[in-house]
């Protein structure tokens, strides 16, 4: 899909075709809808895709006639039927009179410049909009990181009620986005810093603030995904530990009426053999079943008020 925006009198708007100072904006593009953009900007296709292949990597190519920005940002996919966070490429491409944004998916990161809710937003303002880009990109990452950490907290408070694996596999879920967004973050930080370094990108003052600004968003949400990663740690070790220590008590309440059941089992199965009664204890007396039943219980009894002494029941 291709749309065309414009800004005009600070208002921007939706138009019909390209203009000088326009923003294109393809969402997961068909093969001959990025060859009709890249005709008419005069940008090499691969470029122009890169953000459609999964695994590229971020990066910035200063090509000749364009500058090609590859950087991360958060998605939402479903893993194991639970709704989890991604990373996916959004590709920025700055041509001498428009920007190009790439992206496999609409992404909420675009869509408040498209509804004109950016503060100061300018089409014409290239190398701008590409720091407001980043900067919602890193906010956007920095709300997912809290919204994972609430998560996390979720399953803590329940942490008595556990009775599965099924909250270690969430905690897994979660650690393994984790990683996306750290491996992410980094690389976004790397194509930050060739950022403040290329002379060949003019930038105004005001927008050098705004690239200190996003770089230190930037290293705050990676210094978020590094602690809610520990805490991640934490609690999983903590979870798996309460599980092991239930396990540990089945096994142990098990183990003691095994005990307890083995003692009349035993005395049955001795005076259930085949032998002379004369060698069997009270085998001859008029009461001896009652009797036998009544030490059974005895012994049945005293094994378990032991146990239980010893917290094994």
């Amino acid at each position: 899909m291709i749309r065309y925006f414009y800004t005009e009198h600070h208002v921007t708007t939706e138009v019909e075709s390209i203009r000088n100072g326009a923003w294109i904006e393809l969402t997961d593009p068909t093969h001959e809808e990025a060859q009709k953009i890249a005709s008419k900007l005069k940008i090499d296709i691969e470029d122009l895709l890169s953000a459609i292949d999964p695994e590229e990597k971020n990066r910035i190519e200063l090509q000749e006639g364009y500058t090609l920005i590859l950087v991360d940002i958060p998605a939402i996919e479903v893993r194991h039927g639970q709704r989890s966070y991604t990373t996916i490429p959004l590709g920025i491409i700055l041509t001498q009179d428009e920007i190009v944004t790439v992206c496999s998916e609409v992404t909420p990161i675009l869509s408040q410049f498209e509804r004109d809710q950016v503060r100061d937003f300018s089409t014409k303002k290239k190398l701008r909009f590409v720091y407001q880009i980043l900067l919602r990109t890193s906010i956007v990452y920095q709300k997912a990181l809290q919204l994972i950490d609430r998560r996390r907290g979720e399953i803590e408070e329940r942490i008595d009620k556990v009775e599965s694996e099924e909250d270690l596999i969430r905690l897994h879920e979660l650690e393994t986005t984790l990683v996306y967004f750290a491996t992410s973050l980094r690389g976004n930080g790397n194509v930050l810093d060739r950022l403040t370094r290329y002379k060949r990108l003019q930038q105004f003052p005001e927008d050098r603030e705004l690239l200190d600004d996003v770089i230190v968003e930037n290293k705050q949400a990676i210094e978020m995904t590094t602690i809610y990663k520990d805490i991640i740690d934490s609690t999983r070790e903590l979870l798996s530990n309460v599980l092991d220590a239930r396990l540990n008590n089945v096994m142990k309440r098990l183990t003691s009426i095994t005990l307890i059941l083995a003692v009349p089992t035993m005395i049955s199965g001795m005076y259930g053999m085949n032998v002379d009664s004369r060698w069997m204890p009270l085998a001859g007396t008029v009461h001896g079943f009652g009797i036998i039943i009544l030490i059974t219980l005895i012994i049945s009894i005293l094994l378990m008020f032991l146990l239980h002494r010893k917290k094994m029941l």
